[in-house]
């Protein structure tokens, strides 16, 4: 499997969940990945995500990251451009949900739950874009004439509202609006810029919920309940690859159906 091959990739939130399975997918499809997370091991875990792509044969290097910190986003693309040469891809995918297992409404919402969901969610995003762009539009095109693909996680809830979780859809919403107007910026330089919009998936975001919410939320996606990391990773994998031809700014929801309701 080669669709990536050669192509040089940083994702970040690496450790866990759907960034866990984006790293492995990309890996497994040729590209090199450089892990970026606060850990290199998300809770459960007993093999960190780089030493799994080494494991199946790939190659993959962890760099301690915190994507609320312009320095260290910056740093973590420098060290890709100079171990390997350039930047191809870049997963801004870190994110938390800090209210989910406690939803409250607007007027009761704690004020230091938006700072860090905007902070992480928000702030990430925009830096990852800043720095992996600035590299970018600055390198070689490839054969195809690209020179860089750029995909953000959003969420279904950068396309929706929900009551109880204000920080995490406002910072959302942010998201799509620095992938739309970063895509209009990199587009003379053919750099891609996209987000995925995903769905309830089955990940630590959502351990914490009883079997009865459990059930609710599986019915809120008439397409087979809950999605699943590989599901994420699959429709990453198609928009940060050459294959993804003429697309950018846009939020494509992995969804089972949700946003159709």
């Amino acid at each position: 499997m080669t669709r990536l091959q050669g192509k040089i990739a940083i994702v970040t939130g690496s450790s866990g969940g759907i960034g866990r399975a984006i790293s492995l997918k990309l890996a497994g499809e040729g590209a090199v990945v450089i892990c970026g997370d606060i850990a290199d091991t998300a809770k459960g875990d007993t093999v960190s995500t780089h030493e799994a792509v080494t494991q199946q044969g790939g190659t993959a290097e962890f760099v301690k990251l915190n994507v609320t910190d312009a320095a260290q986003v910056e740093n973590i693309v420098k060290h890709a451009v100079s171990r390997f040469g350039r930047l191809d891809i870049m997963i801004n995918n870190a994110g938390v949900a800090t209210e989910a297992s406690n939803p409250k409404p607007i007027w009761d919402f704690d004020p230091t739950v938006w700072d860090r969901d905007i902070a992480i969610n928000s702030t990430g995003v925009f830096l990852g874009c800043k720095y992996a762009s600035a590299q970018m539009i600055t390198q070689e095109p490839l054969a195809s004439g690209d020179r860089g693909w750029i995909l953000n996680l959003a969420s279904v809830m950068g396309l929706h509202g929900a009551p109880g979780i204000t920080a995490y859809v406002a910072s959302k919403h942010a998201v799509m609006g620095v992938t739309k107007s970063a895509a209009l910026d990199c587009a003379r330089f053919r750099v891609h810029v996209n987000a995925l919009c995903p769905g309830y998936t089955d990940t630590a975001f959502i351990a914490d919920l009883s079997p009865e919410q459990r059930a609710v939320v599986e019915r809120m996606h008439p397409f087979r309940g809950l999605g699943k990391p590989e599901d994420i990773a699959n429709a990453a994998l198609f928009l940060v690859s050459e294959e993804n031809t003429w697309i950018s700014g846009t939020g494509l929801a992995v969804d089972g159906g949700y946003t159709a309701i």
